[in-house]
């Protein structure tokens, strides 16, 4: 199965997918599979869980980074690369860019997670903030390439960065036989449409799914619709699916009809406490958002062995320390 890119003119192939995991195995961690016996008796199903969130960077999004950086040319890597992203894309691309000897601009919204601009920074990145909307992350990243000259790698609708983030699911098909089911979140969706295209590399009767916020379904409207959507207000906690379906996604998801199942932020956060409490895996809330599709729609899910990407674990735990130290300050004081 091939799908045509028309903004890029190329296709992007399972093939693809296959290429970016040979270039990037010397650069990525392999991440674990993991079960959990409370989420297998909770769900009635074998579940493993693909431990993204122990990826460097706390996040799958290395895997498309280093995967599109290690592929500029001589004159590229001078001029350096630029992302617009909230944060796990922008921590991916410093830390790809350092690694590879290149610069990296981010252009991060003002409203992004201290915990995520903080990382961005100590990875050598250079930060330009923008309002939080699409129109001005894109009208900040143009400015940039245009004065810089800088490589512009999307966070999720450029086709290397695509071929990369599937290589999560190579490994975790390569090493866990017998997954009817996997399950990924989908934001912009270079994630869920790379997963899918593995599938087809590895597995092609596996059954994919997407899992998104109910208050952030741009990926649902858009497929059962026929038409992307281009413009949305999400409102959500997952802050790693906030963006729009990429051209990219769109075409390959549609061609490979994956399906969408959606969950509400109240979901999110169960399932997030769950995994926290049970499997001892500190996820954030996109990575929780595939695991509540599957605690709380498990009729839409399907099958018995089901594969879970856990997309990462950036979590700002600043409110929570503080209230761990302001209530041993209480027990400790006199009387």
């Amino acid at each position: 199965m091939i799908v045509m890119d028309n903004k890029w003119d190329r296709l992007v192939t399972p093939e693809d997918v296959n290429e970016a995991w040979i270039r990037i195995r010397p650069w990525v961690r392999q991440t674990p599979a993991m079960t959990c016996s409370a989420l297998n008796e909770r769900c009635q199903a074998r579940v493993v869980l693909k431990c993204e969130n122990l990826q460097k960077v706390g996040a799958f999004k290395f895997r498309g980074a280093i995967n599109a950086v290690l592929q500029l040319s001589d004159e590229q890597r001078i001029a350096g690369v630029v992302t617009h992203s909230s944060g796990n894309h922008a921590q991916a691309l410093a830390l790809a860019a350092r690694l590879a000897g290149t610069k990296a601009t981010i252009v991060m919204p003002n409203n992004a997670p201290a915990i995520k601009r903080e990382a961005t920074l100590g990875y050598g990145a250079t930060i330009v903030p923008c309002e939080p909307n699409q129109a001005a992350r894109e009208s900040a990243a143009a400015r940039v390439v245009t004065e810089s000259g800088a490589t512009l790698i999307h966070p999720y609708d450029h086709p290397h960065v695509v071929a990369g983030q599937g290589t999560a699911a190579v490994e975790l098909l390569d090493e866990v036989a017998g997954l009817d089911t996997l399950l990924a979140p989908v934001g912009g969706g270079g994630l869920l449409s790379g997963t899918a295209l593995a599938a087809q590399l590895r597995k092609p009767t596996l059954r994919v799914v997407g899992c998104e916020p109910l208050g952030a379904d741009d990926a649902w409207r858009s497929l059962y619709g026929g038409v992307r959507v281009t413009a949305h207000t999400p409102k959500t906690i997952s802050d790693g699916l906030l963006t729009v379906l990429g051209d990219i996604a769109f075409i390959t998801l549609s061609t490979l009809g994956v399906p969408i199942v959606r969950v509400t932020d109240e979901e999110t956060v169960a399932a997030m406490r769950f995994v926290w409490e049970r499997a001892k895996i500190i996820i954030e809330p996109s990575s929780a958002v595939p695991v509540a599709a599957l605690m709380f729609h498990r009729d839409e899910i399907g099958g018995n062995h089901i594969g879970i990407i856990l997309s990462g674990g950036n979590v700002d735990l600043t409110a929570f320390f503080e209230t761990l130290r302001h209530r041993s300050e209480d027990l400790t004081k006199p009387g």
